[in-house]
């Protein structure tokens, strides 16, 4: 795999599959909270710091707050500051869970905190890369490590410091390499089956698409106009100015329709196969063609599903696709959309894409029909924009012109 694609995560690979799995994160963090206070509350051997304690929990209940809020498929991807807050919350719990109970352990079954570090790097195994999964863990565990083996340096027991740091770490440790593995077999394998698949490409298989469609129009055209009017000719003994006068209206009609599908984008093509007859794509540059493979394959995929869906009408489908500069997000296209006063942007070029959509339904209903594909076009566009309100549906999103 490139670098880049070693920075890729399970979400980003497979966004519908990590959504379908967060409500083990759930589970996880709320079992936590709630281990954590029973275990605070009724089974200490010391009493130590009820202080202490309650913010032991409260940090506890913080860095799975952060996981459950980061991890939601409409603010992918997982971001690292995310990921960075989760670990230091987790050990400051660490530090302040054996502060609290500073003393000799007798009892090291209601050491918690061993046991949720690790869970809390499972929590992130499907929204980090392998590498900021193991570095997050290692430095929980020498937390951990740290902290059980000061508390049995200065109440010493019958098990030796270095056995108590790393029984302490050693959960961390194991489910740790754990997540790294899968994180880093996952990226691996999807990268693999992406490849395979592009053997046969998307631009290929719409190329391929377009042409079967320009030649179905091609032959209504034939049997609809020239078939009929070669019939009359062969009946007739002579060719009058009217019958000229139609042909060369038959001739110019199939020679606009062949300029207009030659100035077609895949867009407008997969707009009009889907029945968005009555749809509006204005896109004068073409800039929709700059997408690529990927992108363009989550932008179909939601098209298909948003102009088929029962409750969409098609006539009120409307893109507008216009070229901005990544310097100041501005349009930096004439009345034409083409650049002012015909000079190339000095800043790197972005193509900014605007779907309305007129849905009769509500804004629950919306959600549910479509939430899905936002969570697939968020990992996409991390900059996309979703306004739902009742009957309507409106998406903003850019990318870098390829």
């Amino acid at each position: 795999m490139t670098p880049r694609d070693a920075a890729r995560t399970a979400q980003q690979y497979d966004p519908l599959g990590v959504m379908g799995s967060r409500p083990l994160a759930i589970v996880l963090a709320a079992s936590g909270v709630l281990w954590a206070l029973l275990v605070s509350v009724f089974d200490r051997d010391i009493v130590g710091s009820p202080t202490l304690s309650a913010l032991t929990v409260l940090l506890i209940a913080a860095s799975g707050a952060v996981v459950l809020v980061a991890s939601s498929p409409f603010r992918a991807p997982f971001p690292r500051w995310a990921f960075v807050l989760h670990v230091g919350l987790l050990a400051a719990a660490t530090v302040t869970s054996v502060a609290a109970q500073w003393g000799p352990d007798r009892s090291p079954l209601n050491d918690f905190m061993s046991l949720l570090t690790a869970t809390g790097i499972v929590m992130t195994a499907p929204y980090r890369p392998w590498v900021d999964l193991a570095v997050g863990g290692l430095v929980l565990a020498v937390v951990a490590g740290a902290a059980w083996g000061a508390g049995a340096a200065a109440f010493p027991h019958h098990v030796p410091i270095g056995v108590a740091a790393f029984l302490a770490a050693a959960p961390t440790l194991v489910l740790t390499a754990a997540s790294a593995v899968f994180a880093w077999t996952f990226a691996g394998l999807a990268e693999r089956v992406q490849i395979r698949a592009g053997s046969y490409s998307v631009e290929r298989a719409e190329r391929d698409g377009i042409a079967a469609s320009v030649q179905q129009d091609r032959s209504t055209i034939l049997a609809r106009d020239v078939a009929p009017f070669l019939a009359e000719l062969r009946s007739r003994e002579v060719v009058t100015d009217a019958d000229r006068a139609r042909a060369r209206s038959i001739a110019d009609g199939i020679r606009r329709s062949m300029v207009a599908d030659a100035d077609r984008t895949w867009f407008e093509q997969a707009v009009a196969v889907e029945g968005g007859a009555g749809a509006v794509v204005d896109d004068p540059d073409g800039l929709i063609a700059t997408l690529d493979a990927d992108q363009r394959t989550v932008v179909r995929t939601f098209l298909r599903a948003a102009l088929r869906a029962s409750t969409v009408d098609p006539a009120g489908f409307r893109a507008t696709i216009r070229r901005s500069t990544a310097a100041d997000g501005t349009d930096g296209a004439g009345p034409a959309g083409r650049p002012a006063s015909g000079r190339r942007p000095t800043a790197p070029c972005r193509v900014t894409v605007a779907i309305d959509l007129v849905v009769a339904d509500s804004d629950v209903g919306i959600h549910r029909t479509f939430d899905p594909y936002f969570a697939v076009l968020r990992v996409t566009f991390p900059d996309l924009d979703v306004a739902v309100r009742p009957s309507a549906l409106a998406l903003r999103f850019s990318y870098d012109q390829h």
